[in-house]
């Protein structure tokens, strides 16, 4: 695998040689050329708390526009992106 300048952090890091299942299109094709492997994963653990924390059902078209939006903004520092509270992680009790 190449290694890349990435533009999230800013490192030289291992890229991709194709882009990952599910990412299509320009988005692709800057995502290879532009993020490291490392800020992908990164990506993966936000992408499935904003899933789980929203309830959000992938297969509502919706859902993926919100989550398309939220890469480019954490991938890309593009738009805007959602937080998640974690405020208050590690104190809720059942």
């Amino acid at each position: 695998m190449p290694d890349i300048s990435c533009q999230r952090c800013g490192q030289t890091r291992a890229g991709f040689d194709k882009a990952p299942l599910g990412v299509v299109g320009a988005t692709a094709e800057r995502l290879v050329a532009e993020i490291c492997q490392p800020c992908w994963a990164e990506w993966l653990k936000q992408q499935t708390m904003l899933i789980n924390h929203y309830g959000l059902n992938l297969m509502d078209p919706q859902a993926r526009q919100f989550l398309s939006r939220n890469r480019d903004g954490f991938l890309f520092k593009a738009g805007s992106t959602e937080d998640v509270d974690t405020s208050k992680q590690g104190t809720v009790t059942w």
